[in-house]
């Protein structure tokens, strides 16, 4: 019995905000560390990645100020709910990322937490250059004007 190709998670916490109030360039999939009753929060969809963030601190690249809510069934042992967590990647990958956010105005940004086809949190980050304000208000222009097209197209058919 093998495994199915297009493996589709049921758990996708997406970061809304990355793609309004950045331009994201590179993309990576991390795994995390996480310890105790953290990955069953994860898997009951309860995290968040608003306002969360990625550094490099010492060839190690962490993610900071992401919310796992508390375990319902956990017991005394639980975890905190906002702390920095480890991502896993390789020596060539963190090197990429350094090199591109020694650039002014980048950083790391997660988009996706996802469960993958193991039973293992994911993460995906990108480089990331935050959007001026008229770029903001292009990007709305550009998804009202998708919007109005499909209407259209719906109703001609």
């Amino acid at each position: 019995m093998g495994k199915d190709k297009a493996f589709k998670s049921k758990i996708n916490i997406k970061n809304k905000r990355a793609s309004f109030d950045y331009l994201l360039f590179d993309a990576y999939t991390a795994g995390i560390v996480l310890t105790g009753t953290e990955i069953k929060s994860i898997r009951a969809g309860k995290a968040s990645l608003v306002d969360t963030y990625c550094l490099i601190h010492h060839g190690e690249v962490w993610v900071k100020n992401m919310y796992v809510a508390h375990y319902e069934y956990g017991s005394y042992n639980q975890h905190m709910e906002r702390r920095d967590r480890k991502l896993l990647l390789n020596r060539k990958e963190i090197r990429k990322l350094e090199s591109a956010v020694k650039s002014p105005g980048f950083s790391i940004i997660p988009t996706l937490l996802f469960i993958d086809e193991n039973g293992r949190a994911k993460l995906d980050i990108a480089v990331a250059r935050g959007k001026k304000e008229y770029d903001k208000r292009e990007t709305l222009k550009e998804k009202e004007d998708r919007r109005d097209i499909a209407r259209q197209f719906k109703k001609s058919y």
